[in-house]
């Protein structure tokens, strides 16, 4: 947390939310974003991407994404979340674009975003996701597992339930899927999500998660099968299942 409020103490000298800097505030963003984004590396800087989520105001957050900078457009993707989640849905359409971006940094951005939403107000976080899980481009149902498949958000049972629901919409929607399409890059990057996803899920809530998850387990269907493996791969699973035992 301390990077974190580093960074925002910073961002508000250059001219934050509610600040002021003139022509060049943007270009000061842009600036401290280039020399602090830990980009090119294996790691962008998401504590920066996190702080700029709560410094940037609408104008700034619409400015970073408009850029076509990949790190700033993932900042101020967050902070777009952050205004969805205090009940601006006005950018729904943005987010939803990067949902399906050809970058991977700004489909992960798309996902960010709903998460930060959800910190203020699951609801709104889990009535997009619910939203996209029916959408044609399976990059964005990715975005919508991504999205909810994150622990901090299914402490209540409530919105575990509604992830639940949310991954088994979307994985029953790939088993759909013709096999001349199965190969798509963009299906394999919705079917990586859901190698991971229902184990958070499940984890989060074991009663109802596990019963839906074992019935995927006796399906023929060869992506469902490797969905199934990849997740028993994961610790978080094991240990729910270790407790049956």
């Amino acid at each position: 947390m301390s990077k974190i409020n580093d960074h925002r103490v910073a961002l508000r000298g250059l001219g934050g939310s509610g600040g002021s800097g003139g022509s060049g505030r943007l270009d000061n963003w842009l600036s401290y974003l280039s020399t602090h984004s830990g980009l090119p590396g294996p790691r962008g800087n998401l504590e920066l991407v996190a702080a700029c989520g709560e410094e940037a105001d609408v104008a700034m957050a619409e400015d970073l994404v408009a850029t076509g900078d990949e790190f700033a457009t993932v900042c101020g993707a967050v902070a777009l979340g952050r205004c969805l989640g205090g009940g601006d849905r006005t950018h729904l359409d943005v987010l939803h674009r990067l949902a399906g971006d050809d970058r991977w940094r700004a489909r992960e951005g798309a996902a960010m975003a709903l998460q930060r939403a959800g910190d203020d107000d699951l609801g709104a976080c889990f009535a997009v996701a619910e939203l996209w899980a029916g959408d044609p481009d399976p990059l964005v149902r990715r975005a919508a597992v991504a999205a909810v498949c994150e622990p901090r958000l299914l402490r209540d049972v409530v919105f575990a339930r509604r992830a639940l629901t949310v991954l088994d919409e979307i994985t029953a929607g790939l088993a759909a899927t013709p096999a001349a399409q199965r190969r798509d890059p963009s299906v394999r990057t919705l079917r990586q999500a859901l190698g991971y996803g229902w184990s958070v899920v499940v984890a989060a809530d074991p009663a109802d998660g596990l019963p839906v998850f074992e019935r995927l387990e006796t399906s023929s269907d060869p992506d469902v099968s490797w969905i199934v493996r990849e997740n028993h791969k994961k610790a978080r699973l094991r240990r729910v299942l270790a407790t049956r035992s």
